[in-house]
Order: structure tokens, then sequence, then C-alpha cells
């Protein structure tokens, strides 16, 4: 997954409480399990005014003007202002895919829901909670200056918002493999050369095995 030291980006306020997982990716757009395509619908429910379906031309449905993605000093925005219970309900992964194949790099909101908490780390999407009052003042300034852009320091756990800034938690481990881009498959090829060199020794103690994998690959 791509790395997360140091980000600058325009930001959009969703101002809702308790957004649900199926109101960011609707439960029609999971038939797909190729973790891509999936950025076009996030929100799809709220960005459009008919209902959405897998495989149909976006750029030829009635986008809803009213809401807030859709809105023009909000586009190419990769951080989201949320409120409170942000990422609720059913535990779909597709949540946090969703949301970084439309282009978002971390999510700021009082809560979060905790399965969507932990996904949003395995998929590159940085979670960052503040406490109510710094999240209602980061609304207050997005929604009165056009082009508002926070900076978001993952090494100095900070969030800076022109001359205010804010503090967050992370542990240790969260941070390193944020700020190194390892997911937990990344995690495990850090350890590539004893798992091939630990597969050569086992094969050299029990050789058999070489012909029970070309059996079990000819099942397959």
């Amino acid at each position: 997954m791509e790395q997360f030291t140091l980000h600058t980006g325009l930001v959009v306020p969703l101002d809702r409480e308790n957004v649900d997982t199926d109101a960011i990716i609707p439960k029609q757009f999971l038939k797909s399990i190729a973790r891509t395509g999936f950025g076009e619908n996030l929100f799809d429910e709220w960005r459009y005014l008919d209902v959405g379906q897998p495989g149909m031309d976006n750029s030829t449905r009635p986008i809803n003007p009213d809401f807030v993605l859709n809105h023009a000093r909000y586009q190419g925005a990769s951080v989201l202002l949320a409120r409170d219970n942000f990422g609720c309900g059913s535990s779909r992964e597709h949540a946090p895919w969703a949301l970084v194949q439309y282009g978002f790099r971390a999510v700021i909101a009082p809560s979060f829901a905790d399965i969507f908490f932990n996904n949003c780390y395995k998929n590159g999407l940085l979670p960052i909670v503040l406490k109510e009052k710094e999240v209602s003042q980061l609304f207050d300034m997005t929604k009165a200056q056009v082009g508002f852009e926070v900076t978001i320091d993952l090494p100095e756990q900070v969030v800076r918002a022109g001359d205010s800034v804010f503090t967050f938690d992370i542990s240790d481990f969260r941070k390193y493999c944020m700020v190194n881009g390892f997911d937990d498959i990344g995690l495990t090829l850090r350890h590539a050369d004893e798992i091939r060199a630990f597969e050569a020794q086992h094969l050299m103690k029990y050789p058999w095995l070489a012909n029970a994998q070309l059996d079990s690959n000819k099942i397959a």
C-alpha cells in the first residue's frame, strides 16, 4: 500500500453522524472482490439521483447537486472531515477501498466504528481521531474558506490547519506500517529471505514434500 508520511490536501466536510458502510459503498457493489473500481460509487446513493448498479456508466447518471462531494469547491479533496461514529454498520472492507480509490488519504472524525477503523490501516487510509470541539473548529474553517487545506504530519502526529495545530494518537506499530506502506502481506514479505531459506532447508530435510507439492498442484 502507499506510504503515508506528510500529506497536504483539500478538505471536504461530510456533516453527518453515524455514516455507515452501506452509505459509503452500497451493498449491490459488493459483488466484486477485485479491490478496484469502487471509488466511482463511493456514497453512491447520496451522489446520484438514480439507483446505481455495477457496470453503469456514471458519466450519464443524474448528479445530486446538494451532496457535498458534488460541489465544485471540493473537487479533488483528499481529506474527509466527518462526525461521530463514522464507518458504523457492517464490516465490509470495501468501504475503505472505495474511499482510497476515490482519492482520500485520511478521514478526520471524533470517533470511528472499530472494525472500519482497523480496516483503514490495512488499506493505507489514515483515520484520525480528534476531540469533538476540534473537529467542529475544522468544520467551521472548511466551510468559511474555499480551498481550505490541512497538512497531516504522521511522524509528528499532528494536523496543521492555518495557525492551528491538532495532535492525534496512533500506536507505534500502526504508525510504522503506515509510514513504510506495509499492509499485512508487506509485513510478511519483510522476511522473504528467511522464509525462502527455511523452505529450502525444510525441503532438504523432507525431500518427499517436493513430490507432494507437485501432486497437489495437479489436483488443483
